[in-house]
C-alpha cells in the first residue's frame, strides 16, 4: 500500500472531519450514485457515525494521502465465516488529483485482502455508472448480475482473492 496513506475510521475523526465527509456525500457529484439520494442532515449523519461504534459488520474510512484528504472507503456486511464483504468508496469532489479512484480502490482490496483477510470482495454499482464499473473491471471484478434498487438498475460485482 502506499506509504502516504492513512485511514482514519470514521469512529475517531473529528467533528470538522465529520462535516467535511458530509459535505462530500451530499455533494450533487457523489449523491445521484447513490440508492439514497436524499440530502442527510448533520443529526442523522452524526447519529450514522456514532452508530458504528456497535457495528460488528461495518468499517468506514476517511482516506487520507499526505496532507489532502481524499476521499471515503466502507466495507459492510463484514462476514468474517464467509471472508467475503462489500466495498464502497467515493472521492472527495473537491479534489483533482489524478487517478484518485484507482488510488481508492488499491487502497480498498489491499485493505480488504491483507487487513481483514477476506477471501471475496463484492460491490453494487449502478448500471449507468460507466466510469467507476469500468474502473472495477481494471481491477479484475466481474460482473454476476443485476438487481432493481429504487426503480434503479444495479450490477452486483464480485472479486475474489485469487482473481486480484
Amino acid at each position: 500500500m502506499h506509504n502516504d496513506i492513512n485511514l482514519i475510521n470514521f469512529i475517531d475523526t473529528s467533528l470538522e472531519e465529520k462535516k467535511m465527509i458530509l459535505e462530500w456525500r451530499n455533494h450533487p457529484n457523489i449523491r445521484k450514485w447513490m440508492y439514497n439520494q436524499k440530502i442527510i442532515d448533520l443529526s442523522s449523519h452524526l447519529a450514522f457515525i456514532d452508530s458504528l461504534r456497535y457495528s460488528q459488520d461495518k468499517l468506514y474510512f476517511l482516506v487520507k494521502k499526505a496532507e489532502q484528504y481524499i476521499g471515503v472507503i466502507d466495507f459492510t456486511k463484514i462476514d468474517h465465516n464467509n471472508k467475503s464483504a462489500y466495498f464502497g468508496l467515493y472521492a472527495n469532489p473537491y479534489c483533482k488529483l489524478a487517478g484518485i479512484g484507482r488510488i481508492l480502490e488499491t487502497i480498498s482490496i489491499d485493505y480488504a485482502f491483507n487487513t481483514l483477510h477476506l477471501t471475496v470482495l463484492k460491490l453494487e454499482v449502478l448500471s449507468n455508472n460507466i466510469q467507476v464499473r469500468n474502473l472495477h473491471k481494471k481491477f479484475h471484478f466481474q460482473e454476476l448480475g443485476t438487481k432493481m434498487i429504487n426503480d434503479k438498475e444495479v450490477i452486483y460485482m464480485e472479486l475474489t482473492y485469487e482473481n486480484r
